[in-house]
């Protein structure tokens, strides 16, 4: 299997958008074996089968490093509740919130699931994808957490998408342990933890570290025993204020930090020493009309690498597309076309601990897109548009 990209207009993501003008791409098996200028082609590439771009803008395959898209049910009439001024208290009492999601989801059998989980991913794929991380986080028992990995792991072997797994039993405190959050922990998240990890089931494990969720000293109980099992750490960090999670997060060697919108300047200083990436969700911000940004300026002083991702979730950020997001990333936080592609690419690729992916260049796996455009900012410039021709995921042409 190979193929021979011509007359491309590259993005390569080396250095800044690193644009090659009429160049080519050539592929061999789920492989780029090289890639540069058109006229500098070596002789052993050009008799490859050709695919034409046209000048077409040719990127990385862009990468969303951060969903919640497998769950159950919706949460639209609380989104028009909310809308018509009922408050969260109202909301909640009503039987909406993310305990909504979870009464669906533990609910719905596998199957249902899957069938939900595997209509979303199509608009995450129409939209550019091809690597996605999916959290569990809405089954809050054992049984139903692990449920909900079995179908994330599932969803690659249905949809042309690498799909990477995150533990996420931390998310929120169900009814049950209402009031008693230290025993979810040790009864609930980590068992399943250790469960999920024997099965094969995870990639990483996050957190919710918030007032309306777990403590630092929480979540550092359970992020000891994910690093004792040898698992990469997440962190959902300073969303609604500052608990420090970003600086526990930091000190603890995790990959990322994410929504960090309300990240003090230590949290800062912690995550540009650890090398921890900040992971910015737009789509959260956006949906919840919330006005604290988080702090691009500074983030981009200190060298912390910003990861941009959808957030796709059911209450907070309904959102499937990465270039939407990307767009609301530079409309609302100031970001610049630049940044967000890095975030989609490079920098969403380190968030999940990937070395074979977000560049153009070879030996990094031959998964690419296809654009209806020129310049690299044109996909942060469109608002919902997506302008996608073709992707190639693991060296095959998906038009």
């Amino acid at each position: 299997m190979a193929i021979l990209l011509t007359h491309a207009t590259l993005a390569t993501m080396t250095d800044g958008y690193g644009l090659i003008p009429d160049a080519a791409v050539a592929i061999k098996g789920d492989r780029i074996a090289w890639a540069g200028p058109m006229d500098a082609l070596p002789e052993a590439w050009s008799g490859l089968p050709a695919h034409d771009c046209g000048g077409r803008l040719v990127t990385p395959g862009l990468i969303d490093c951060h969903s919640h898209i497998v769950f159950a049910g919706d949460r639209a009439v609380e989104f028009e509740m909310r809308l018509n001024g009922a408050s969260y208290e109202e909301v909640a009492r009503a039987g909406g919130g993310i305990l909504s999601t979870v009464r669906a989801t533990r609910a719905a059998s596998e199957a249902e699931l899957l069938e939900q989980a595997l209509a979303r991913a199509d608009l995450m794929i129409a939209a550019g994808a091809t690597t996605i991380e999916v959290k569990s986080g809405y089954g809050l028992t054992v049984t139903d957490e692990l449920k909900m990995l079995r179908v994330a792991r599932r969803i690659a072997a249905h949809r042309p998408l690498r799909v990477l797994t995150t533990h996420l039993a931390a998310h929120a405190v169900p009814p049950e342990y209402a009031g008693r959050a230290d025993a979810y922990i040790e009864e609930v998240a980590i068992p399943s933890l250790h469960k999920a990890h024997a099965e094969g089931l995870i990639d990483a494990v996050d957190a919710f570290c918030e007032g309306i969720a777990f403590s630092p000293a929480q979540v550092e109980r359970l992020f000891t025993e994910a690093r004792a099992l040898g698992l990469p750490l997440k962190l959902h960090a300073e969303q609604l204020s500052d608990l420090k999670g970003a600086a526990l997060a930091a000190r603890m060697g995790a990959l990322s930090a994410d929504h960090v919108e309300y990240i003090a300047a230590d949290g800062i200083t912690a995550m540009a020493a650890a090398g921890t990436v900040a992971v910015i969700l737009p789509g959260a911000f956006y949906t919840l009309r919330e006005t604290q940004a988080p702090p691009i300026a500074a983030f981009r002083t200190a060298g912390v690498p910003m990861a941009l991702a959808t957030d796709f979730n059911p209450g907070t950020a309904p959102i499937a597309s990465l270039p939407l997001a990307m767009n609301m990333a530079c409309t609302l936080f100031r970001m610049t076309p630049l940044e967000t592609l890095a975030g989609t690419t490079t920098h969403a690729a380190r968030a999940l601990g990937l070395t074979d992916r977000g560049t153009i260049a070879p030996c990094q796996l031959a998964d690419l897109c296809l654009w209806q455009a020129r310049h690299p900012a044109e996909l942060s410039y469109r608002i919902g548009a997506t302008p996608l021709h073709a992707r190639i995921f693991g060296g095959r042409l998906d038009a």
